[in-house]
């Protein structure tokens, strides 16, 4: 069963791509955990404080741009339910493997990506899942998305009335 989310997203990104807040292009070049490699995503976080410890999971934090966005987003899988996972022949503890990039070194995709990829098939627009960031809890939430633009059914506006982040 598909979700709806409506309400505010955030995303900490590293300034250098501040630029393209809306662009999924780095997850298209290099694969995400629920994203294979050819595909864009944007990996998004229901508060601010989730999306700053996805952004630096690694050492020291380092300068982010932390930008939010108004979303109304239907069709969204629910990784959180434990018999629609198991429907897609997968579990909460096999999304949070931490071995995805093994995987998709050695097979080309991770097992996530494959899931993602039949959900992406099925009309799915995105994944609520999870964070599996260092510090998160089970109240600490993502929403990937492989679909969106300015309108229904996965529209996603970055909050820019300021025009800061425009060149």
């Amino acid at each position: 069963m598909a979700i709806r989310y409506a309400g505010k997203l955030y995303r900490a990104l590293n300034p250098l791509f501040a630029c393209e807040p809306l662009s999924g292009r780095g997850a298209a070049l290099y694969g995400g955990r629920f994203n294979p490699k050819g595909v864009p995503a944007l990996y998004l976080s229901l508060s601010a404080m989730t999306a700053l410890r996805e952004a630096n999971q690694v050492g020291n934090l380092q300068p982010t741009t932390l930008v939010s966005y108004d979303a109304e987003i239907d069709s969204i899988f629910d990784g959180r339910d434990a018999s629609a996972l198991a429907g897609e022949g997968m579990t909460a503890e096999a999304l949070a493997a931490s071995a995805w990039r093994d995987e998709m070194r050695a097979a080309g995709e991770a097992k996530t990506q494959t899931v993602a990829a039949r959900l992406m098939k099925a009309g799915h627009n995105g994944l609520l899942v999870r964070s599996f960031a260092a510090g998160s809890t089970a109240d600490d939430l993502n929403l990937v998305l492989w679909r969106w633009g300015d309108k229904a059914p996965a529209r996603l506006m970055l909050i820019d009335d300021e025009k800061r982040l425009s060149p």
